[in-house]
C-alpha cells in the first residue's frame, strides 16, 4: 500500500505573508517559499516575524530544499535567518536568485547557501519527488507556479498569479497550465488574496498608461513610492519619465538593491545619464525630477515615511511636489499609510492614492482568474492559501461554483496536515507551528523577551532601583533610590512610592544581614520585593529594573553622580526620547562599562535591550565607543541602558 502525501503551511494561512508550505512523502520533504510578514502595533520593536520551523528541524535529514516561487518579501525575505537553522539548498529563478543573493550577501551567509538556478525547462528529482517549474503572471518578474510529482499524483502550487493577457515581460504559459491539467491534478495549493474581488484583475499596462497621464499633469517634483520588487512597474515609470523629459534619482537601500539587479538581468531598460544623484536633485530644475522611493506600505523606517516626517538627509516636501502612492496598503498597515499621506499634505505636497487614479493593478487573481485557474487545472483537492481566514472561504465557495465538491475543498489552518492520496484525502495529525520573532540579528525567544518588557514599559511603565555597594562584600554606600516613569504620578502618590523606597531599603538590610555578596541575588530579592507590592497596592505590575553600581573598596568618592535630583533629570531625559546627542551619551557608557574604578551592573532586561542595540550596530561604531567618555557616572549609564529599551532600541 502507497504511503499518502502529507501537505502543510507553517505560514501564509489566516495572515498575509510569512509563507511557507510543504510537500511530504515517505522520507521526503519539499519546502516552497520562505517569507516574512510585518508585525501589528501589539509587538514593539519587532522587525519581522518569521515562520517556525520546529517541524523541518526535526526532520531535517528529509527536507530536499526550498523552492522559491517568486521574489517577494513575503516568499522569500525569511531565508537568511531560517539558512542558519536549516542550511538546505535553493531553487529559484534568475530574478528571485538575484535578490536572494543580495541578501544572504547582506547577513554574510551567502558563501555557504547552495543556490540552483530554475526556468520553466527545469526538473529537479529526488529519491520519490520530482519538482518542476510553470510560468504565470504577477507584479514581479520570473514568478513561477510549481508542480511537485508525487508516486500518488501531481501536486500543485500556484504561486502568486494572475491571468494578464497584455503583460509587459514574459507571459504566463497557457499551454503548460492546460497540460499539467490534462495530466490530472491530486491536490493544488492555490493563491486566494483576492478571492472576494468579483471579475478579472486588470493588466499591468492599464497602470503604464496611468502614469504616463499624471507624470505630464505635474508641474512640480514628482515622488512616486511603490514596492522595491514590483520591477514591472518600475520600468513603467523610467518609461513615463523619459517621455516626460524627468531624470530619475533612486531612493531607499531596497530599491538601489532592485534597480541594479533588474538592470543587470536586462529587467529594467534606461537611456545612459537618466539616473542622478539624490545629492544633485537640487541642481534640476522641479519639473525634471521624478525620485522613485520606498515607503508605499507606511514603513518606519522606509524612505519616503522619513521624508514625510521631515527627518530625510537630501529630501524635503516643498508646496507643488506631487507624491504618488503606486500600491495598495497591505492588511495591517492602512494605519502607517494613512499617517503618512497626512504628513504630507501637511507639508504642502499633492498626494495620489487608493482610488483617486489607477495607479496600481494587483499582482493577485480576482474571482474569474481563480475560476479559471480551477477549470485548467481541475483537482481532485484544493487547499486555499495566501490569505486570511475570510480569503480562503471565499475561495472555497468559488470551487464549489465551478463544480468542486464541498468535501473536497480543505480549508486550514498553519499547523495542519492534510493527507492525500488517490484513494482520498483526510486531515492528519497537527504539526508544531506558530511565529518566530525578528529584531536586527536577533530571533526568536530572545527576541520575544524583550517584546515582553517593552509591553510591560508600553503598558505598566518603568521603576528605577539605584543602589550602590562596595566591593568585594556588597557593604550598602548608597541608595536604595526610586525613579518611576510612566507608572504613577509621584505628586498624587508620593506615599505610595514612599513605602516601596522603605521597603527596598528593608530588603537590602536584610541582604547585607544575611552577608549575601551575589549582585544577582539582590537584583532578584528587590524585584520580587517591589513587585509584590506594587501589585498588592496598585494592581499593577510595573518593569523593575535594579541599578547596582559595584564600587571597590576605597573608592566612595566615585558615586556622586548618584545624587537623586541628577537622576531624576536623566531619566526625565531618557524616557522623553533622549536629545540628539543620545547616541553619544550611549557610546559613552558602553566605554565606562570598563572602568577600573567602578562596574555597574544591570538587570537582565537591560542586559537585552543593550544587546539589541549592540547588535544592530557596526563594529566601526562599538570599536568608536571604546574611547569615548571619561570618568564613572552609573547614574547616566542606568538611565541610557532605560533610554535604549523604551526607544525600541533605535
Amino acid at each position: 500500500m502507497r504511503h499518502k502525501v502529507k501537505l502543510f503551511a507553517l505560514g501564509g494561512l489566516d495572515e498575509i505573508g510569512k509563507n511557507m508550505y510543504g510537500v511530504e512523502y515517505r522520507d521526503e520533504i519539499v519546502v516552497i517559499d520562505a517569507g516574512i510578514k510585518f508585525p501589528d502595533a501589539d509587538l514593539p520593536g519587532v522587525d519581522y516575524i518569521i515562520p517556525d520551523i520546529r517541524y523541518l528541524l526535526d526532520h531535517k535529514e528529509k527536507v530536499k530544499g526550498i523552492f522559491l516561487t517568486h521574489g517577494h518579501e513575503d516568499h522569500i525575505g525569511g531565508l537568511p535567518f531560517i539558512l542558519r537553522q536549516l542550511n538546505v539548498p535553493i531553487y529559484g529563478a534568475a530574478l528571485t536568485l538575484g535578490l536572494v543573493r543580495f541578501k544572504l550577501e547582506e547577513h554574510k551567509l551567502l558563501r555557504r547557501a547552495e543556490l540552483h538556478l530554475a526556468d520553466e525547462n527545469s526538473e529537479f528529482a529526488f529519491k520519490h519527488l520530482s519538482v518542476k517549474f510553470f510560468r504565470t503572471a504577477h507584479s514581479i518578474p520570473d514568478a513561477f507556479g510549481i508542480v511537485v510529482d508525487t508516486p500518488q499524483g501531481q501536486i500543485v502550487h500556484t504561486g502568486d498569479f494572475k491571468f494578464d493577457l497584455t503583460p509587459l515581460g514574459q507571459p504566463a504559459n497557457l499551454f503548460t497550465m492546460a497540460d499539467i491539467g490534462r495530466r490530472g491534478v491530486l491536490a493544488m495549493l492555490a493563491d486566494s488574496t483576492n478571492s472576494e474581488k468579483p471579475g478579472y484583475t486588470p493588466s499591468e499596462r492599464v497602470v503604464g498608461k496611468a502614469i504616463r497621464d499624471t507624470f505630464r499633469q505635474c508641474p512640480g517634483r514628482i515622488l512616486f513610492a511603490t514596492f522595491a520588487s514590483n520591477v514591472h512597474r518600475l520600468q513603467q515609470v523610467v518609461e513615463a519619465a523619459y517621455d516626460c523629459g524627468r531624470k530619475i534619482a533612486i531612493v531607499g537601500r531596497s530599491m538601489e538593491k532592485v534597480f541594479r539587479i533588474g538592470q543587470e538581468l536586462g529587467y529594467i531598460r534606461m537611456p545612459k545619464g537618466m539616473m542622478v544623484d539624490v545629492k544633485k536633485l537640487d541642481d534640476l530644475a522641479d519639473e525634471q525630477v521624478v525620485v522613485i522611493c520606498t515607503g508605499s506600505q507606511g514603513e518606519p523606517n522606509a524612505a519616503l515615511t522619513r521624508i514625510a516626517s521631515g527627518s530625510h538627509t537630501h529630501i524635503q516636501i516643498y508646496p507643488g511636489d506631487t507624491v504618488i502612492f503606486s500600491s495598495s496598503p497591505i492588511p495591517g498597515n492602512s494605519r502607517n499609510v494613512h499617517r503618512s499621506i497626512d504628513r504630507l499634505l501637511r507639508a504642502g505636497a499633492e498626494v495620489i492614492y487608493g482610488s483617486i487614479i489607477d495607479i496600481h493593478a494587483s499582482g493577485h487573481g480576482c474571482q474569474e482568474d481563480l475560476k479559471l485557474m480551477l477549470n485548467m487545472m481541475k483537482p481532485q483537492y484544493l487547499m486555499p492559501i495566501h490569505g486570511e481566514h475570510r480569503m480562503l472561504l471565499q475561495h472555497s465557495r468559488l470551487a464549489q461554483a465551478v463544480g468542486m465538491d464541498r468535501e473536497r475543498v480543505f480549508v486550514m489552518d498553519n499547523g495542519d496536515t492534510l493527507l492525500v492520496g488517490s484513494d482520498g484525502a483526510t486531515k492528519g495529525k497537527r504539526i508544531p507551528n506558530g511565529q518566530s520573532l525578528v529584531k536586527g540579528n536577533m530571533l526568536g525567544g530572545e527576541a520575544e523577551s524583550v517584546v515582553t518588557d517593552r509591553k510591560m514599559l508600553s503598558e505598566s511603565g518603568v521603576v528605577i532601583v539605584m543602589l550602590a555597594l562596595e566591593q568585594p562584600g556588597c557593604r550598602l554606600l548608597s541608595g536604595p533610590d526610586l525613579i518611576s516613569r510612566g507608572f504613577v504620578y509621584v505628586k498624587e502618590a508620593g506615599e505610595v512610592m514612599a513605602a516601596a523606597t522603605r521597603l527596598a531599603r528593608r530588603q537590602c538590610a536584610r541582604l547585607n544581614k544575611r552577608n549575601i555578596t551575589n549582585v544577582a541575588v539582590w537584583k532578584e530579592a528587590i524585584g520580587q520585593a517591589l513587585a509584590a507590592h506594587f501589585d498588592s497596592v496598585m494592581e499593577r505590575s510595573p518593569l523593575i529594573l535594579p541599578i547596582i553600581a559595584e564600587v571597590e573598596e576605597g573608592m566612595e568618592g566615585t558615586i556622586g553622580s548618584m545624587d537623586s535630583t541628577n537622576m531624576t533629570g536623566l531619566a526625565d531625559e531618557a524616557t522623553s526620547g533622549g536629545s540628539s546627542g543620545s547616541g553619544e551619551k550611549r557610546r559613552s557608557t558602553r566605554s565606562r562599562r570598563r572602568s577600573k574604578s567602578s562596574k555597574t551592573s544591570q538587570s537582565a532586561e537591560t542586559e537585552d535591550s543593550s544587546e539589541w542595540v549592540d547588535r544592530e550596530g557596526s563594529a566601526d561604531r562599538v570599536n568608536e565607543a571604546d574611547g569615548a567618555g571619561e570618568g564613572n557616572k552609573p547614574a547616566e549609564e542606568a538611565v541610557s541602558s532605560v533610554a535604549e529599551l523604551t526607544s525600541g532600541g533605535r
